[in-house]
Parts: structure tokens; sequence; C-alpha cells
């Protein structure tokens, strides 16, 4: 029998853990200043001057709070979101927490333009809303507490397509344009424009961050970090039994997902530590990008650029960095000693080895990962500039070996539409090698060829939120026209399946989507 589901957001069983049972400021005053003692601040949404207009919603995400769909459609729905009116009861507040940018401590940081509004019991689990773009908070800093659209549409479009993916992640509720305009000067480089300004209602069942736990360790409040990590065992990690086994959990579940993005071709672009969530979630979509052309040095943050510390190849070596970094935070309060807690990070290499050779043996159409087959094969592609994406999906049609099939036209067959019509004879030779190579490994592996078409077409996307896509979702919806943006949220929820009508949605990058702005961004939203 299926549990009846709320009307409204008002009807969502509050539980609000982290307001009731942790430290929270003992001031309510909304300036900028440096909260002590304290994980959270109690702070209002400033509402936008303008008429806020839905833009997206997700039904799915809904019923993970056990929200009725036609609650969406409602006009409190649509107040909540945009930070007009907080539901009757709720006392929203913005998180404290500290971290690493770029490799460099750099302080209290803390939730600069995020308010959660409740935390509720959902269909599963107690789930936190948070609004992304609701107004200052004790936390902006120099900043507005604003978000702008184009930033907006592309956390909802990425958390919705990353757990589509099957990839950890937050999710996304709602995206409401606010009728507004936001300054922002997109390169940083004095040419300012108003923009319009967006609000992203996303989904957690926690938001605290390897970065709650560093800011009271580095001012030496040693008692706040063990009410956290006796927080955090209690709801994240109930399993558990002490802090120990909650690191190792944090480690194994952070390499996890660094594996899961190097498979999808995903570059995060801000892995500071106050961007890694203690439950193993991609957190916070700010410069992202999903490949186009493979480039193992390829970031999508402009800020990045001169030292590439985020780029694609650097992922899973700074997660690993950033799980020391809470390691020595624990470490530095005393909660655990030295031998523990390195144990627990020495779980991190076997686990990011054991789930990336699962998922990339699946999108080669192995059961047991060829390192070499693999290794040559990110070779080939980073030679030739070819689209990560598609070249991994068209290897289900190479077919294994059969004797006697063996001539350059059959081999690279199935590549067409991947490979350069052009190429030169020297790379086309290569690519032969190549795959001449992989069919005798998938006939030695004797796979049933329905189970493995089976196999990788589950490994191996059609469709990505492919920067350009996404750039064009934006201006369509910067001119009031979804059409564009509906059609590919849509198409991104079956991300594995082929499906008619979303042909555009597969194509390679042109050459237009490579410039800055489209292919890269700066941390501007």
């Amino acid at each position: 029998m299926t549990a009846a589901r709320a009307s409204s957001l008002a009807d969502l069983q509050r539980i609000d853990s982290l307001t009731t049972e942790l430290p929270g400021d003992a001031s309510t005053e909304n300036v900028t200043r440096q909260v002590n003692g304290a994980f959270f601040t109690f702070v209002q949404p400033t509402p936008a001057d303008g008429d806020p207009s839905l833009l997206a919603a997700s039904p799915g995400v809904a019923a993970l709070l056990g929200l009725d769909a036609a609650a969406l459609a409602e006009p409190e729905f649509l107040a909540a979101m945009s930070g007009k009116a907080v539901p009757p009861g709720w006392r929203p507040w913005a998180q404290c927490y500290g971290g690493h940018q770029f490799g460099n401590w750099a302080g209290q940081l803390g939730d600069g333009r995020a308010i959660s509004l409740a935390e509720v019991q959902g269909r599963d689990s107690p789930l936190e809303l948070q609004l992304k773009g609701a107004g200052v908070t004790p936390y902006s800093r120099r900043a507005d507490g604003r978000a702008v659209l184009r930033s907006s549409v592309r956390e909802f479009v990425a958390s919705e397509a990353m757990a589509a993916l099957g990839v950890p992640t937050t999710r996304a509720l709602a995206l409401v344009a606010t009728g507004d305009g936001v300054v922002r000067d997109m390169f940083y480089d004095g040419r300012a424009r108003m923009e319009p300004g967006a609000v992203v209602c996303r989904i957690s069942r926690s938001f605290v961050r390897f970065g709650t736990f560093q800011l009271p360790a580095s001012r030496g409040d040693d008692a706040l970090v063990q009410k956290l990590v006796d927080y955090a065992l209690r709801h994240c990690y109930p399993h558990l039994s002490g802090p120990a086994a909650m690191l190792r959990e944090v480690c194994e579940r952070t390499a996890r997902l660094a594996a899961g993005w190097q498979a999808v071709g995903f570059v995060h672009g801000v892995l500071n530590t106050d961007n890694c969530s203690i439950l193993g979630e991609t957190i916070d979509y700010g410069p992202y990008g999903w490949m186009e052309a493979y480039d193992p040095q390829f970031t999508p943050n402009t800020t990045d650029m001169p030292g590439l510390r985020y780029c694609y190849a650097q992922q899973p070596h700074v997660l690993l960095w950033n799980v020391a970094q809470l390691a020595n935070a624990l470490l530095s309060a005393g909660i655990l000693p030295v031998e523990e807690a390195q144990a627990a990070i020495d779980a991190y290499g076997p686990a990011l080895q054991q789930e990336y050779s699962a998922r990339f043996a699946a999108k080669l159409g192995m059961k047991k990962l060829s390192d070499g087959l693999l290794r040559d094969f990110m070779a080939l592609l980073a030679r030739d500039k070819l689209d990560f994406t598609r070249a991994f999906r068209s290897l289900v049609r190479v077919p294994a070996a059969v004797p006697g099939d063996t001539s350059e036209a059959d081999l690279l067959a199935p590549l067409a539409g991947v490979l350069p019509a052009d190429m030169a004879r020297e790379r086309s030779e290569a690519w032969v090698q190549w795959v001449g190579s992989y069919r005798s490994a998938l006939a030695a592996e004797g796979m049933d060829p329905t189970e493995r078409t089976a196999l990788q077409n589950g490994a191996n996307p059609m469709y990505v939120p492919r920067n350009y896509l996404l750039q064009l979702a934006i201006e369509g919806a910067e001119k009031g026209d979804l059409g564009y943006l509906n059609r590919l949220v849509e198409c991104l929820k079956r991300p594995y399946e082929e499906q008619p009508g979303c042909e555009a949605f597969d194509a390679a990058a042109p050459a237009w989507a490579l410039r800055p702005g489209v292919s890269c961004l700066s941390c501007s939203s």
C-alpha cells in the first residue's frame, strides 16, 4: 500500500536535526562576521523585488520528499522556492564551515548564498531542502547572496543528470527565475553586466562538508568537533560504531565518487574541501564540465587553468588530499589516533581502484579490466582529441574478432562518425592496431554478445549535459523560451537509452562551443 503524499511543503514532517542537536549562533544579526562556537545561524531568505516564475521542477525529487507532484504547480510552492515566503513554522538557517581553497586554508567560509529551509522526513530518509541564491547570510563576505540564471540552470540540469547517470549527487527540486537582475563579472575582467537572477532548491540527506569539521578544529574547539562527529554518526552513518569507521567510509565513498566522475567524463572544477560532502556526493555545481574532446588536463574553471589542480586527471589525487585534510581535523581535535586515521585514508586507494576497474571494464564490455587496453585507448583519444562520451559509446559496435575479418575498413567501420574522416595514415594505422587488439580481447573473454551489449550500453551514456547544450538551454531561458531546457532535461533522465528526437543532444561540440564562457567558466554565479 502506497503512503499518501503531502499536498504541500507545509504538510511535510519537519525534523531539523542539525538546528536542534548542534550549537547555533547566539546572534541572528544578518551581517558579515566571524561566527564562533556554532555550526549555523538562523537567517531568513531575502525576497527579490521581481515576480518569480517556475522554470523547472523535478517530480522525481518531489516523490523522494513525499510531496505530491500537483504541489509543484501551487502558488505556495513557488513562493517558498523563490524565497518570497517560508512555510509556516519553518526556521531557515545557513551553515558555518571553513575549507581549503586551491590547496590554501581559507578560514571561515560558510553558506554565503545558500539557505536551508528545513530538514523533513522524506520517503526513504530525512532530507534537507536548501535554496541557493536566496539572499545574504553572515557568511556572504563581500557577495550579495544571489545567483544568476546561467549558473542555476547548470546546477539544476547537472544535479538531475548526474543522478540518472548513477553517480552520487545532491538533487534539485526546483529552478525559479526571481524576476530581478544580478550584476556579475563573468570573467573577473572588469566587464560586469546585469544578468537575470534565479534560485535553485537542492536536496540532500545532509549538507555537512569536510570543511564543517575543519573550521572548529582550526580554532582549537575540540568539543565542537566531537559534537559534530557524534551528530554525523547518528544521522549520516548510524550503522557504524565510531569515528574511525566513519572516516574510513567517507574515504571509500569519496574514492568511489572520483571513479564515477572519471567514468562519465565529468570534471568538477572547484574541488575545495568545503565542496566535499561527508556523504560522498557530488555537491556545489560551479564551473563544472563534461569533457568534449578528451584531454586529461581539461579543467572547466578559468581560475584553475594556471595550475590545473582540479583537472580531469588530478581529481582522484585531489580528493585523496581532501580526505586527508578531514582526517587531520579529527586528529587535531583528538578524535582519532594517528594509526586509525591512517588506516582509514589507506582504504581510499583500494576503493578507488575497485570502482574504477569495474566501471571501465564495463565501458569496454569486459568482465575484467585490461589496464593496457584502456591505457592505450585513452592515449589515442587524447592524441586525436576525440569526443570522450561518443568514443566510448561507439565501442559497443566493435565485434569480437572473427578469423579472416581483418581489413582496415572492417576494423574501423564501427568508429565511423567518431574518428575524423580525413585522419592521417599513421593515425589510422594506430587505431587499426588498437581495434585489432580490442577485438582479440573480446573474443578471448567470450561474453555472450547480448550480455556484452547490455553491459556496455549501461556503462556508456549517450547523453550527458554537454557544455554547449547547457549554453543553448541558458540562452533560451534568458529569452523566456523554456522549450530547449525542458527537452534537454527530459532526455537526460534516460542517458543510457537511445531516444528518438534526442539526436541533437548526442552531437559532438561545434567549434563555437570551445570558446571561454561555454567550455570553461569562472566561479562567478
